[in-house]
């Protein structure tokens, strides 16, 4: 059996494209989880889940209740088990001003997401899967598309490492901050472009290679 990882996202690990691409997404081997599974070899199956709009802990109350990401993660978790690696990158779209969250809040709806993967028992004989927590990039100052989406979020989004990373020391589990080797796009402001795409995959996979 191969190992598996289980790649748990937002719109920036479905894909969605800041250059022309079909329906607006990357394909395949250029999306960052395809990067990885690229990286680790035939010996890996990497999954990917990402969505776009999701949050970490938060019904949308535009764009629909399945944008929350704890809703989806327990059947995820058991539909792909057995796991190894459960790799959580969430927390953009928590910044959108309708949420009105703090990083400090933003981190600890992360902190649940950890919880319910420690307690599903969806690693190996029931056990626990690796984790890695991974902050995402900060955005751009400027959001040439949803200004007002995103009123106040740059600052908050340079915030969100630090308290990712405790949150990993304190829960015990691994941290990765995406934007110690990627940019968010001046395109949008948020998404990525392929080459952050490709050195988000080889960072990560590099991080999931290490244990």
């Amino acid at each position: 059996m191969p190992k598996t990882v289980l790649c748990y996202g937002d719109s920036n690990t479905w894909g969605a494209a800041t250059v022309s691409r079909p329906d607006d997404r990357y394909a395949p081997d250029e999306r960052w989880p395809g990067i990885v599974r690229e990286a680790l070899g035939a010996d890996w199956l990497v999954i990917e889940e990402g969505l776009n709009g999701r949050t970490t802990i938060s019904d949308d109350p535009v764009e629909g209740a399945e944008k929350n990401g704890r809703t989806y993660l327990g059947p995820c978790l058991q539909s792909h088990r057995p796991l190894d690696v459960v790799v959580i990158m969430l927390g953009t779209n928590d910044l959108k001003a309708r949420f009105d969250k703090s990083p400090q809040e933003i981190a600890d709806g992360i902190g649940v997401l950890v919880d319910m993967v420690k307690a599903a028992g969806a690693g190996h004989s029931g056990g626990t899967p690796r984790i890695i927590v991974v902050s995402p990039a900060p955005t751009r100052e400027e959001f040439p598309m949803h200004a007002e989406m995103f009123v106040g979020a740059e600052p908050k989004s340079k915030k969100l490492a630090g308290f990712y990373r405790a949150l990993a020391e304190d829960r015990g589990v691994e941290f990765f901050d995406a934007g110690s080797v990627i940019e968010s796009s001046f395109h949008d402001g948020f998404h990525l472009d392929p080459e952050a795409h490709s050195a988000l995959g080889i960072a990560i996979a590099a991080e999931i290679l290490r244990d």
